[in-house]
């Protein structure tokens, strides 16, 4: 016997129904791109991989919609090098960007200039790490409102901070000049702002804005917060999200100190407790304005017509090993959240395999519908977000910092990383003996996790092995592969490209 349908199951098939339209519209449309980028945000730090601790329930629920991969790796722990890396395609050495203070050069093919010219029209909102002022057409961006516009535009907008009595807040960001415990927020002060009067709360709104008036257009959108970089901003309302005595502090090994930067050496176990509490503070700002963009896409009724991809360009070490910072090849500092959400293109789930950070342009040009680059060193992604898998997944992965002429091969079980040891790095962050020599490191990643015992001389085969694997992906992709000394040893050969040399400044 038919019974009569309840309301409750009329409505829900309409907005089954409607959702169904909805969804084969955005297919018949051309797709809109918003590429949402956040500087510093490690992996671990994430509701949706796992840690209760984390506040994040917008990416949480972004993730849940979408793709996440859950052992994407940066190819570069470093701000300017992995994101000209990731906006050409190119390893940060063939980018011609291996230091922080080295502009992209303004020839390099790029992401935006690539949609720009297939009719997007191109913005950018945020930090980008140019190093060259933001002006109209800036590596494709017909809007480039990167740092040093955005603060203009803000101050201009907001005007001077108010008083804050009976409140303490934080001090000008002084990094190096200042101790260690104040540049990094040990006491988890608030920036001296309400929410409605922070950068990036006026960067989403702005964001939002652009996104209403190209709504009948088609749009490619980066939005790129400095959160949570140190000295991890947040605003006042946020001050007591979390308290510093809840988290742990990771421990040190037998082997890290002579390794710890020096800045570090005397945080004091409390001071640590704080930096993690600002920290994963400034995450929980960061969410709250991601959720503000992607609520103006839903409300826009942009949603399933918008690849959208958030990520960030790298990871950040949290007291592990004694360090709070990037510039080095430990997982914390490598591993990077990257989640990717396209209704009715993409599935939903999560990716296990090894990805790099080179491998998102061509994923964003195949789902487009865009050529790639001539010269591009990742894969496409599309196998998984279509429930499949490429023909090749990645075994391994590789990163480099060429400012302490450093590079890693990540395997499922080894890491394997290789240092000069001949250069004086000029980051800050200096240990006990700034040229240490030739340092080979192999960790056994399911014996160890932590990365704590280096077992290279205990197993030379496997150095040997993963020593060839580096030194074949610098030759498959280094401009300057074929002026390659004759005759070196593996080893020798591997520092003749360690070394950085950043293509100069065009223009």
């Amino acid at each position: 016997m038919n019974r009569p349908m309840t309301r409750r199951q009329i409505l829900g098939g309409a907005a089954a129904a409607a959702g169904a339209r909805r969804v084969a519209h955005a297919r018949d449309r051309q797709p809109n791109f918003l590429f949402i980028l956040a500087d510093d945000h490690a992996g671990y730090v994430l509701g949706a991989a796992g840690n209760r601790r984390a506040l994040t329930p917008n990416l949480d629920r972004f993730a849940g919609e979408g793709m996440r991969f859950a052992n994407h790796y940066c190819n570069a722990p470093v701000c300017t090098p992995s994101r000209q890396s990731i906006l050409t395609g190119q390893l940060p050495h063939a980018a011609g960007v291996t230091v922080l203070s080295t502009p992209l050069a303004l020839d390099k093919p790029t992401i935006a200039r690539s949609l720009a010219a297939h009719g997007f029209s191109t913005a950018v909102i945020g930090k980008m790490h140019f190093n060259r002022p933001g002006e109209p057409g800036l590596h494709g961006f017909e809007t480039a409102w990167t740092e040093d516009v955005v603060q203009k535009r803000w101050l201009a907008d907001v005007g001077p901070a108010a008083p804050t009595p009976g409140i303490r807040t934080k001090p000008a960001w002084h990094p190096f000049r200042d101790p260690a415990r104040i540049w990094l927020n040990s006491e988890k002060l608030p920036f001296p702002r309400a929410y409605e009067k922070m950068k990036s709360t006026w960067m989403a709104a702005e964001a939002s804005r652009y996104l209403e008036e190209h709504k009948d257009g088609r749009f490619a959108l980066w939005v790129s917060f400095q959160e949570p970089h140190s000295p991890y901003d947040f605003p006042l309302e946020w001050r007591d999200r979390f308290r510093a005595s809840e988290f742990p502090v990771p421990r040190v090994g037998p082997e890290d100190p002579p390794q710890i930067p020096l800045i570090f050496r005397d945080l004091t176990p409390e001071e640590k407790q704080g930096i993690i509490a600002a920290y994963y503070t400034s995450v929980n700002y960061l969410d709250y304005n991601v959720g503000v963009v992607l609520k103006k896409l839903r409300e826009l009724d942009l949603e399933n017509d918008t690849l959208v991809i958030y990520m960030a360009d790298h990871g950040y070490s949290l007291g592990q090993h004694g360090r709070f910072e990037k510039h080095c090849m430990y997982d914390p500092a490598m591993q990077v959240p990257l989640i990717i959400r396209f209704p009715g293109r993409v599935g939903r789930g999560v990716v296990r395999d090894f990805t790099e950070s080179v491998d998102v342009s061509p994923t964003i040009f195949d789902l487009l519908g865009v050529e790639r680059f001539a010269v591009h060193h990742g894969q496409s992604l599309r196998p998984y977000l279509e429930g499949g898998r490429p023909e090749r997944p990645r075994e391994w992965i590789f990163s480099e910092y060429l400012e302490n002429e450093e590079a890693c091969v990540r395997t499922e079980r080894w890491k394997y990383t290789h240092g000069s040891g001949k250069r004086v790095r000029q980051d800050g962050y200096k240990t006990d003996n700034p040229t240490p020599g030739r340092t080979v490191r192999l960790w056994d990643l399911h014996a160890d996790p932590g990365e704590f015992t280096n077992v290279a001389a205990k197993h030379p085969e496997v150095v040997e092995e993963l020593s060839k694997r580096m030194l074949g992906r610098f030759r498959a992709t280094h401009p300057e592969a074929g002026s390659e000394p004759a005759g070196l040893a593996v080893a020798d050969a591997i520092e003749w490209y360690l070394r950085p040399r950043d293509a100069k400044a065009q223009g």
